[in-house]
């Protein structure tokens, strides 16, 4: 009886993983002679409830963020270096086309800036782009200091605040629209040389 309970327990835990849950597959941090820069590759499903609000022409923007933290022992660690990238994606009824916008900030309704516009025709095409961090430049060689020990923060998620205030409210708290992945990595005195 024992058993069938945890083969229970076992899938459940595996069905809700399959659903929602975001993981980052390969990560990798790289010191460059002019940059510290970050490959990554993410791997999560977009639920039910976000595929059909993205069907229906709601955008959904993604953020990727990235921290270099100097430790201290005496005070709190000092942010050396961040930066973030937001993935507005949005589906085109018009013409049946998925709508990728990369920036470096949140994109408003008075301008976007400075805009990477790409369009897919499948949704699985744009996710694989959100997907994949290929050498992101973290920090420039001369923020760091070849002697001192640094923690790097890496966090990937589904910004709730820029959906509709309807879909905010009905959001919050629901699993379905979680996706959240984060990484500490500790960079050591010899490796950030």
């Amino acid at each position: 009886m024992r058993w069938l309970a945890a083969i229970c327990f076992l899938g459940f835990c595996l069905l809700g993983r399959a659903q929602g849950a975001a993981e980052i597959v390969s990560f990798e941090l790289e010191r460059g002679a002019e940059e510290l820069s970050l490959s990554a590759q993410l791997q999560f499903e977009p639920s039910v409830a976000v595929e059909e609000a993205l069907l229906k022409g709601i955008p959904m923007v993604f953020v990727a963020e990235t921290e270099l933290l100097r430790e201290r022992w005496y005070w709190y660690d000092k942010s050396v270096a961040s930066s973030a990238r937001h993935f507005r994606l949005a589906f085109q009824p018009l013409t049946r086309r998925w709508r990728l916008n990369i920036s470096s900030g949140p994109v408003s309704s008075t301008g976007q800036g400075l805009v990477l516009n790409q369009s897919f025709d499948t949704l699985q095409q744009a996710l694989a782009t959100i997907k994949r961090v290929s050498r992101w430049r973290v920090a420039g060689a001369n923020e760091l200091d070849p002697t001192v020990r640094y923690r790097f923060e890496f966090r990937f998620r589904l910004d709730l605040g820029q959906l509709p205030r309807p879909f905010q409210i009905g959001a919050i708290g629901q699993s379905e629209w979680d996706i959240s992945v984060g990484r500490s990595e500790l960079l050591a005195p010899e490796a950030a040389k």
